[in-house]
């Protein structure tokens, strides 16, 4: 089976991406709690792709979630398929990137990309055949653009054979946060480039 892993990083990514799975998950008949409740075997012809089959029969997500501030992974676990995920998959840090693409790619998001690689190589490991990677983050703060594309050039560094792919939320003045944004987002561009094969 050709198996995607998924990442998701930052409060952006972590919030797409747990809607995604809330989507995914319905549409493959899994419900909260990771068992299979679908009506049709087409259902479950391609499972393999997005989540592994664990003990009992429970479909868990192939899912990592990242963040360099614990208050996002509180909500997604508390949130309708918060104990769908692998509880090893959440990997965060305490001191947030602030809103800025260095810390996120060079400081506080260094000190934790080891332990998502960790996870990752996991994860890769569980598969037949590994067809590639997708990242659910946002261009304008600092940790979904500064650690998000610091994981993407170590992904592709390891699996250089393996596509990547991510849905990036790109900021807007009409809806800004910060006046930060388009920096941050210009230097992840520039890393989205080099790195990926498609960018949604």
């Amino acid at each position: 089976m050709r198996e995607i892993v998924h990442l998701q990083v930052g409060q952006c990514g972590n919030q797409i991406g747990s809607k995604f799975w809330e989507v995914i998950s319905d549409e493959h008949g899994i419900d909260p709690t990771g068992a299979y409740r679908g009506d049709s075997d087409l259902q479950l012809e391609r499972i393999n792709v997005y989540y592994n089959e664990a003990m009992g029969g429970k479909y868990v997500p192939r899912a990592i979630l990242v963040d360099l501030e614990p208050g996002t992974m509180d909500s997604v676990r508390a949130g309708p398929f918060g104990q769908l995920f692998r509880p090893d998959n959440f990997v965060f840090g305490q001191s947030g990137a602030g809103n800025n693409w260095a810390k996120g790619h060079y400081t506080e998001g260094a000190e934790l990309v080891d332990s998502v690689l960790d996870v990752m190589r996991k994860e890769a490991e569980n598969t037949d055949s590994l067809q590639g990677f997708q990242l659910t983050h946002s261009l304008g703060g600092g940790t979904g653009s500064g650690l998000g594309t610091l994981l993407i050039s170590k992904i592709r560094e390891e699996y250089p054979d393996r596509i990547m792919n991510t849905f990036s939320v790109v900021p807007s003045p009409k809806v800004s946060d910060t006046v930060v944004e388009p920096y941050n987002a210009t230097l992840s561009v520039h890393q989205l480039v080099e790195n990926t094969d498609e960018t949604f």
